[in-house]
């Protein structure tokens, strides 16, 4: 299962994850339109889509089961849905900013994470990769509330992975550098040079970031729990 995975990030996992032999493939988005859209790119029975908000508890709680009946069972949980506020100073950003992204970024992450556990646990199995960022372990200005909620998704994914090691269920996160995606799409081109600028290897794509993510969900990654992978083309090396 992928939230978010109307978006570029996610699109590129779903194909990832197809080509990696994934049985059955969930897309879930809160958008319908761009949900169709993306699903529409996968000719294949194994690839379905699930409209849902990620910050409504229950909802996410009903698609896991609908998901756990359908598939007999949820292996692979992706927290990938995400938000970016818009650019401002701490005293000119605005609470309704800062209660989204943590609501999207945060909440949506633990409801996606409670949902998962509560399928995985009687099994004693399972992964959940949390989509955190490079800017949750570095600093960047005007990018408060983005920042602060991918640094605490870090921190979520350090305390579930200890909390349920002993069910056997592995929780780690990826950190992307920038690429350049949909939630780009906002961002002036002279910010997005800057933030190049910023990455020794220069902007990546989602497709850079697949392998990681293929890597957590499969066996290769069987002792790995707890930790924060870093795919971000050396910006955090600094």
């Amino acid at each position: 299962m992928i939230t978010g995975a109307a978006g570029t990030l996610g699109a590129a996992l779903v194909a990832g994850f197809l080509k990696a032999d994934c049985r059955a493939v969930l897309m879930v988005d809160l958008d319908p339109d761009a949900l169709d859209v993306a699903r529409s790119r996968f000719a294949s029975d194994r690839v379905r889509s699930m409209v849902c908000d990620v910050g409504d508890t229950e909802a996410m709680d009903d698609v896991v089961q609908q998901a756990e009946r359908e598939f007999g069972q949820v292996d692979i949980m992706v927290n990938n849905a995400g938000v970016i506020a818009p650019n401002a100073r701490l005293h000119h950003s605005e609470i309704a900013a800062w209660e989204r992204a943590l609501r999207v970024n945060v909440i949506g992450t633990l409801n996606g994470t409670k949902a998962a556990l509560s399928v995985m646990r009687p099994r004693r199995s399972g992964s959940i990769i949390n989509t955190g960022s490079v800017a949750g372990v570095t600093a960047w200005t005007h990018s408060g509330p983005y920042c602060v909620s991918k640094a605490a998704v870090i921190h979520l994914t350090k305390v579930t992975a200890l909390e349920y090691a002993d069910d056997g269920i592995r929780v780690n996160c990826v950190c992307p550098g920038s690429f350049e995606s949909g939630m780009f799409s906002s961002v002036p081109r002279a910010a997005i040079d800057a933030i190049d600028a910023r990455h020794p290897l220069g902007l990546g794509t989602a497709e850079d970031l697949v392998g990681a993510y293929v890597y957590l969900a499969s066996e290769a990654s069987r002792w790995t729990t707890g930790s924060v992978l870093m795919v971000d083309g050396g910006y955090s090396v600094p």
